[in-house]
């Protein structure tokens, strides 16, 4: 497989801009890694069992629990290729989401880990396993050595603006270019549930920048559309020479985007019922639901999947852009953060069951997803998406090599 100097070459020769898009949503981050692990698999049919997912996109994207599978598919071993496939990923958060989550009994009234009167007083996690975790996995691993362009939001508290941490930028903005640790640990910290991460950035050869972090999903949980601007944004910029196409030709693109599971099928609340809520309610309703929380992580992620779907279906090219979503999750699976054993394995053949589900897409009138008609299964939509990624894999390797011949 081809190195990341190869593979800015290659994509001179390339005729589509592949992009993959994983959204956050604490463990239930299980479910599109089930996902990942369906297609890798498929890949690796015909390539062989090295072939890895950072091979065959030239950008991933992906908030919180995503933004930390992004990094472990795209963070180089000692080798120069991706120290984690997509099993591994999988068995990362089947082991350590336990230890990670931990509910603790509360030893006070407003104690920590103790329901929504916990979270009054502090976050619900104090985050030292999974910086842990993650610093341990991600050692020493920078944003520009990543194995294939990556896009990462965050949000900076104190400068009350997005922070986007993307390999394309390395260069012309230098102190972005952190410890790809320090990114999944800010993208990661959800408001109420971890502590915000605050880092410095330092480096001899440029002024350094402090960065204060929480969950880049306030501001694009669904971080497809974002992968698909930083894409435009720099071939506008010419930064790399992707073959001939222009910024906002996007039916050159082909973006596979995974969610992490909605409850969008059984009813929330009604209007009725928040009409005389007070800022407490609204926060932690009946001291086990955060509505505010899920309303704006919600609405964001549906957003840019209408967005996204209104682009495709006006270039004619629905074909390319693959959204794969559960929206009927209902009592724990719902939940971003109970790791219990039960949960996770519920979570794990959520994944498997979403595989076997006929394909859908968003219904932009009314918002709910439905079966494509003629469109068979996930499953099916896979192994064709596999099959086009292969082929522009193998189009660009011929023309490097045809390229290479006349140099």
């Amino acid at each position: 497989m081809a190195s990341r100097i190869e593979k800015n070459f290659l994509r001179t020769h390339g005729r589509h801009i592949t992009i993959l898009s994983i959204d956050g949503g604490g463990v239930r981050g299980i479910i599109p890694a089930k996902i990942l692990i369906f297609l890798e698999s498929e890949l690796q049919r015909f390539d062989g069992k090295e072939a890895r997912l950072a091979d065959y996109f030239d950008v991933i994207a992906g908030t919180s629990t995503g933004g930390l599978m992004t990094a472990m598919l795209t963070a180089p071993n000692g080798c120069n290729r991706p120290k984690f496939s997509a099993q591994e990923i999988l068995d990362f958060y089947m082991l350590k989401s336990p230890s990670i989550f931990r509910q603790r009994p509360c030893p006070y009234l407003f104690g920590s880990n103790c329901g929504c009167f916990g979270n009054l007083c502090g976050p619900k996690y104090d985050g030292k396993v999974l910086h842990e975790e993650i610093e341990q996995n991600l050692e020493g691993i920078k944003l520009h050595e990543t194995l294939t362009n990556v896009v990462i939001p965050a949000f900076d508290i104190e400068l009350l603006q997005p922070t986007i941490f993307s390999s394309f930028d390395t260069k012309s903005a230098p102190s972005k270019d952190a410890y790809l640790s320090d990114i999944c640990i800010g993208t990661s910290a959800a408001p109420v549930y971890l502590p915000a991460h605050y880092f410095n950035n330092e480096d001899s050869n440029f002024l350094p920048q402090e960065f204060n972090l929480i969950d880049g999903g306030v501001a694009a949980n669904n971080p497809a559309l974002l992968a698909m601007s930083m894409v435009s944004k720099n071939i506008f910029q010419q930064r790399e020479n992707y073959f001939e196409t222009e910024p906002a030709e996007y039916k050159n693109f082909r973006v596979l985007s995974l969610g992490t599971g909605l409850a969008k099928q059984h009813k929330y609340h009604s209007a009725k019922e928040v009409a005389k809520w007070g800022m407490l309610r609204w926060l932690c309703n009946c001291f086990v639901d955060m509505p505010i929380i899920n309303i704006y992580s919600e609405a964001s992620t549906d957003m840019v999947d209408i967005m996204l779907s209104v682009l495709f279906k006006s270039l004619e090219k629905e074909g390319k852009y693959l959204r794969i979503q559960d929206d009927s999750l209902t009592g724990d699976a719902a939940s971003m953060d109970i790791a219990t054993g039960e949960n996770l394995k519920k979570l794990e053949k959520i994944g498997d069951e979403l595989i076997k589900k006929p394909l859908s897409r968003v219904n932009i009138d009314t918002g709910e997803y439905e079966p494509v008609p003629c469109g068979g299964t996930n499953e099916q939509a896979l192994i064709k998406f596999a099959k086009k990624l292969r082929k522009e894999r193998n189009l660009r390797i011929q023309g490097a090599k045809k390229a290479a011949k006349l140099l």
